[in-house]
């Protein structure tokens, strides 16, 4: 796990390179603390910091080279079949020249090298893991950069004046000198509205995410982008699977992604909520392991919403080495300083996930299992349910005068709730997919409309993500996983994951998201899955593995009370952020001190949670120096 940096182009000889590889290397170090490493010709200059993991020697280090100095890699992420690909590499290849391939490391980076030398670009195609990586030519002068099928690990490029930087965070495209700092207001707009910016665009004026599965190449000033791998091919039906059988091919396909996640040479462990998804990763964890199990349960309050009481009873039921980690209010807010700082991309719910993966790697772990992704492919979310029942039976249709019903229910209802529930009833045909934006939204039409001087349509993202999945209505609730993934997943919680987790040097693998078990479960029919009960697919997949009280819980969360903090301990700092954002030149003054007024008078339809995404927006805007 680390970061990379590069700048390639035939007009980078007047620049001051070696100057600004070492500035993109230092913004990130965070990400690599074990070793820093450059390589450069005339056209190319690579970046890196390590944080060892898989062989820990110096043999590791990189930029890479092969063996006879052709080719130059750069790596971030882990390859989990490496060792498999591996043995198929040392044997010479049946009906062709290609020579058993003599490794010189145990890492999994000469692997992906190897790979590449002997496969092409369509080695990607044979590897289960995260990455990113990017490869030189230095003969044929070409350069390749591919990103794993569920963006788990991101690539920022820009391509301007024939020459390519990229790096594993923003923040060292910022620090290179070598970009313009400017703010996208489309991307503001889809920020207000969505709580992120959703890939390939990013905050910053001509700045771009890779987007999962696809790879990137540039030879002789031309720049191609491909995809080789898109996760809506995969919900049509394999087969004709029994329930029982296709509860045991889940059970097989996540016990087997646990198992290739577990390998490392550092201390590890998983983070234990004590939900169903982190209670069954640690579950198959100390079924598969040799080693006891550390497990990590980070409680931020003491009353009858904690969930240590749970995380306890899994501890105790497979007998990990538990660590109760008890924070309190008092504590999350002296470390909220450091984890907006830590911030690459502005997100509301970051600071969680910076205060857990902090209070981990400071108990001595390097890298931890997590449950991400387990509510997003087996319908965790209340939202499968609804919008199952919404396009199954469409009853809102029928409704008479159903749009003056909704503005009636929004005016008795006072809540951001009521407002969308409007906005739906307004709809002209109602169905679960026109309503999803809508859910989706942290504003209702009405508020965010007047926030920003122009109309940007934030709508687009989400729009195309649905379109793209009506090649099969057979599965509802698999479109609706789509959704999820494509959006709030990989432009939110996995954002998070990554830069808050490597803001501590602190790797997080996702069992979940094996792209075999993400294939599967989108092909299950609904049937199957059908939320009757929480994760109902996925609880009969397990067995007898969890006990009743875990299955059948309430689900929760971080319990903080954010909305009294915003008005005393923050109130300081929030209104000093709304203040100066409020003057900036696209937005309207009136508008953001009015949402801000609003919420010290406890207005019930201006959340928390509005007021502090503009909050964490300026201040990011601020920290990075982004000319607006």
């Amino acid at each position: 796990m680390c970061g990379i940096t590069g700048i390639v182009g035939h007009q980078i000889n007047n620049l001051n390179n070696h100057s600004a590889i070492k500035k993109m290397n230092d913004a990130i170090a965070h990400r690599g603390p074990n070793s820093e490493g450059v390589w450069n010709d005339e056209h190319c200059f690579f970046g890196h910091r390590r944080l060892s993991i898989i062989d820990l020697s110096e043999a590791g280090n990189q930029p890479f080279l092969s063996q006879d100095k052709r080719y130059i890699m750069v790596y971030n992420g882990e390859l989990y079949n490496y060792k498999e690909l591996k043995l198929e590499l040392q044997r010479a290849e049946h009906g062709s020249k290609n020579l058993p391939y003599i490794f010189r490391t145990n890492t999994d980076t000469e692997v992906i090298l190897a790979s590449y030398l002997r496969w092409g670009i369509d080695c990607v195609k044979r590897f289960n893991g995260m990455f990113a990586f990017a490869i030189w030519d230095t003969i044929d002068q070409k350069l390749v950069i591919a990103r794993d099928r569920m963006g788990i690990k991101p690539l920022y490029y820009q391509f301007k004046n024939n020459v390519l930087l990229f790096a594993s965070e923003i923040r060292a495209l910022i620090h290179s000198g070598l970009i313009d700092k400017k703010i996208n207001l489309k991307s503001v707009a889809e920020y207000i509205q969505y709580t992120t910016v959703h890939a390939p665009n990013t905050m910053i004026q001509d700045l771009f995410m890779l987007m999962p599965g696809h790879i990137l190449e540039l030879q002789n000033g031309n720049l191609k982008i491909q995809q080789y791998w898109n996760i809506n091919d995969f919900t049509k039906t394999k087969g004709d699977l029994s329930y029982k059988e296709t509860c045991n091919k889940v059970n097989e396909l996540l016990t087997a992604s646990v198992e290739r996640r577990l390998v490392a040479e550092v201390p590890f462990g998983a983070f234990l909520s004590g939900g169903i998804d982190s209670s069954a990763i640690v579950g198959l964890m100390s079924k598969v392991s040799s080693e006891k199990v550390q497990t990590f349960n980070v409680s931020f309050d003491e009353g009858e919403f904690s969930e240590a009481k749970y995380a306890k009873q899994i501890a105790a039921k497979f007998n990990t080495q538990h660590h109760e980690i008890k924070l309190t209010p008092n504590d999350f807010l002296k470390q909220l300083p450091e984890a907006l700082a830590a911030m690459d991309h502005p997100s509301g719910d970051g600071p969680n996930s910076y205060i857990v993966s902090k209070a981990t790697k400071n108990a001595g772990i390097t890298m931890a299992l997590s449950g991400l992704g387990g509510d997003e492919l087996f319908a965790g979310y209340d939202i499968f349910k609804r919008y199952y029942e919404l396009e199954k039976k469409g009853w809102l249709n029928i409704i008479p005068a159903k749009g003056l019903a909704g503005k009636l229910l929004a005016a008795k209802k006072k809540s951001v709730q009521g407002d969308k529930t409007a906005e739906i009833l307004a709809l002209d045909a109602i169905n679960g997919f026109n309503a999803y934006p809508i859910n989706r939204k942290l504003f209702n039409q009405k508020d965010y409309a007047g926030l920003l001087k122009e109309n940007y349509n934030a709508d687009n993202f989400i729009k195309n993500v649905i379109k793209k999945s009506e090649t099969d209505k057979q599965h509802i609730l698999s479109r609706v996983s789509l959704f999820e993934i494509q959006t709030y997943m990989q432009n939110i919680l996995l954002r998070d994951a990554d830069q808050m987790s490597m803001a501590v040097a602190l790797e997080v693998r996702v069992p979940f998201l094996d792209y075999q078990l993400v294939e599967f479960a989108l092909s299950v029919k609904d049937e199957y899955k059908y939320p009757h009960t929480q994760k109902k697919l996925l609880v009969d997949a397990l067995g007898d593995l969890l006990p009743d009280n875990i299955v059948n819980r309430p689900k929760m969360g971080f319990v903080l009370p954010w909305k009294d903090w915003l008005k005393e301990d923050l109130k300081d700092f929030c209104e000093e952020n709304i203040a100066q954002f409020s003057k900036r030149s696209f937005v309207n003054r009136e508008a953001v001190l009015l949402i801000w007024n609003r919420f010290l008078s406890n207005d019930q339809k201006i959340t928390w949670s509005r007021v502090w995404h503009l909050v964490v927006l300026n201040n990011w805007i601020n920290t990075h120096q982004i000319e607006c």
